[in-house]
């Protein structure tokens, strides 16, 4: 029975380490998951409309935290129409994604091999739209399209997608070093502010980001720019050797940290070229 008391002892001892840790980590996830689906701006809102409340209570302001009292419940309703498309986004990543789950990686040479399919297919005018899936499940996409199973080739995706066949009107899903399958038919963004002038595989590619982790490459059919959605962001007319380094970097592949900052905004203001169908 020592042997049992002690380590009772060191379990004692250790809890409130323990149980600040698993706290630190759970908070720290729930941060993570609300900054990809952009609903930290909740987060802030409700601290400010807590600093005034605690302004008021503290300098016992009563007509203002009269005021905070009676709107309460009302700006709780507004809030939750207002910010429904974000908490939709986090029940689905709640409900799909595994976090403690390592992301699907594929190997670098075949990430090459997919970046030389978009280069092909950039020269040709030729659209195309592929999406890595990292941690969040995406299976109720892949069984919209038509599975492949495939090993995963540079010739087998500009076959795909060079011709008009029916695969060609839809996505690839490239998962565990393999083309899972194509034809998939994505979200399109809930974003009011995309340029006109995107087509229908970059909303498509927006909205995929939005409503998952995933890393979508995507060839525009009318100006044959290059260009990768993720975390609800667009980043229009990249170089082949940007799209290799940040490719590798989000699929942990390679360094954290890029040379250089990719800009969305920018990126998308500079934007020219037509509407790209699908």
């Amino acid at each position: 029975m020592e042997w049992f008391q002690r380590l009772s002892a060191i379990y004692e001892f250790v809890r409130p380490v323990l149980d600040v840790a698993i706290l630190a980590f759970l908070f720290y996830k729930a941060y993570e998951l609300m900054a990809k689906t952009q609903a930290v701006q909740l987060i802030k809102g409700a601290g400010l409309l807590a600093l005034i409340y605690g302004i008021a209570t503290m300098l016992n302001l009563t007509t203002l935290k009269w005021i905070l009292t009676v709107l309460a419940p009302g700006l709780f309703v507004a809030v939750a129409i207002v910010f429904q498309p974000e908490l939709r986004k986090i029940i689905i990543r709640l409900g799909q994604g595994d976090f403690l789950r390592p992301d699907q990686k594929p190997r670098i040479g075949q990430l090459e091999a997919v970046v030389t399919a978009a280069e092909i297919l950039s020269r040709q005018k030729r659209g195309m739209l592929v999406v890595f899936p990292r941690k969040v499940n995406i299976r109720h996409i892949i069984d919209t399209g038509t599975r492949l199973n495939a090993d995963l080739s540079s010739s087998l995706i500009v076959t795909v997608f060079e011709f008009d066949t029916p695969l060609h009107d839809g996505a690839m899903i490239i998962q565990n070093s393999r083309i899972v399958a194509a034809g998939c038919f994505l979200p399109l963004s809930e974003q009011q502010d995309i340029r006109k002038s995107f087509g229908t595989r970059h909303r498509a590619s927006l909205g995929m980001s939005e409503q998952s982790d995933a890393v979508i490459l995507v060839v525009s059919e009318e100006s044959g720019a290059i260009s990768l959605a993720y975390e609800s962001k667009l980043y229009y007319d990249l170089s082949p050797l940007e799209v290799t380094k940040k490719l590798k970097e989000l699929l942990n592949q390679g360094r954290r940290k890029t040379d250089s900052a990719l800009v969305p905004e920018a990126a998308i203001a500079a934007a020219g070229g037509g509407m790209d169908g699908l």
